[in-house]
Order: C-alpha cells, then structure tokens, then sequence
C-alpha cells in the first residue's frame, strides 16, 4: 500500500489512503473494541459481524464516497471481501445474510480493482507475528487457530476465482520489488490514464 501509495503521490494523483477496520473516528473506536477491549473476549460472531459493517458503513459514507466525487483515488487496506471470508466462511455466518450486510453497507461503493495477497498459512503467520507491536500484543484475530486462517486462505482463493476481473491474485513469496512491480502492471493495464501520467521506474539490478 505505501509503495503504491507513493508511486502516485509522487505524480500527484489525488490519492486516499485507508484502512479497514477503522478511517473515522468512529471506525477507530470499534477497530479497538474488535481487536484489544477486553469485552471482545466474549464477542459473538454476530456482534463481530455486524461491528465490522458498523465501521465499514461509516468509512465508505464520511470518507470514501465524498473522496470518489472528488475524483480522487482511493487505496483501502482491506474491505468488503474480509468480511466474505472471516465472518461468511470461518465464522460460518449465513453467507447470504453477510453479502446482503456487505451490500449495506458498502453500497456502490465496490472496488474497480483488488488486490489479493496470496501466501501460505505458515508463512502468513511468521509474517505476522512480527508486526505484534509488545505494548499493543496480539490482537483478538491474530490468536484464532491455523485451522481458522486455512479456512480464510482457501475462501479468499474460492473468491477470487469467482470475481477473476475485480481480484487480481499476487503471489507474495517474492521480493518486494517483484510485487510491486506485478501490482503495478496490473493497474497500468487496468487504468490506462494513471500509466500514462507515471514513467515506469527503472528496477535495481539483482546481486549476482
């Protein structure tokens, strides 16, 4: 996100950036009761569910719809899909309930383009881990089991071979330079008007 982000900052592009849960105030509120407030212990995954639509309803109607009439771009660090996939298919929520709730609250306010970090399990895992800041500790969803993250890893996989034109998969085992730039073919495909008002960045040569 931040290397994109950049990228289009630096020919100034109008950009947003955001994330998920969380963007508002409000948002930011319930992003802490769903991940560190020690009433989440008890949390049903209905109330999850409907938390994560709360903050999500929020940040698309303050923030991202009045961006989009600007014409300004918008990167959002998780959305709808998240809730597809933890709450529809980990949480073994009604799907149909939870994409009528996605509909809800993101309006139409869909993504033109998604991008899905594709990793295995472990290694997401390892990955993560390493983020934990101490003060902060491991929030409420870092400590679900491997069996709950292999769950959401084949249901973001199923998904994507659904939706192939708005999911792009991007197989994140590579150096980050090797993302970065799939990513931003992808968009330069998809996007023609962007491609042309960023030149292409040279690529540092590989240690031999």
């Amino acid at each position: 996100v931040s290397l994109l982000a950049s990228r289009l900052t630096s020919a100034n592009v109008p950009l947003l950036v955001t994330r998920e849960p969380g963007g508002t105030a409000i948002g930011e509120r319930i992003r802490h009761l769903l991940q560190f407030a020690p009433e989440s212990v008890s949390m049903t995954p209905e109330t999850e569910l409907l938390l994560f639509e709360a903050s999500r309803s929020q940040l698309v109607r303050q923030v991202i719809q009045p961006a989009l009439d600007q014409g300004t771009v918008v990167i959002s660090d998780r959305f709808a899909d998240s809730t597809t996939v933890y709450q529809g298919v980990a949480r073994r929520l009604d799907q149909e309930m939870v994409g009528h709730l996605n509909d809800f609250a993101v309006g139409k306010c869909w993504p033109d383009l998604t991008f899905l970090l594709d990793v295995d399990v472990e290694t997401a895992r390892t990955r993560m881990m390493r983020r934990v800041r101490p003060a902060a500790g491991i929030d409420r969803m870092e400590q679900e089991p491997l069996k709950f993250y292999e769950a959401v890893c084949i249901a973001y996989r199923e998904l994507a071979a659904r939706e192939p034109h708005r999911i792009r998969v991007v197989d994140v085992t590579r150096s980050i330079e090797e993302i970065e730039s799939e990513i931003w073919d992808v968009i330069s495909m998809r996007f023609s008007h962007l491609a042309r008002m960023i030149p292409a960045r040279r690529r540092r040569p590989r240690a031999s």
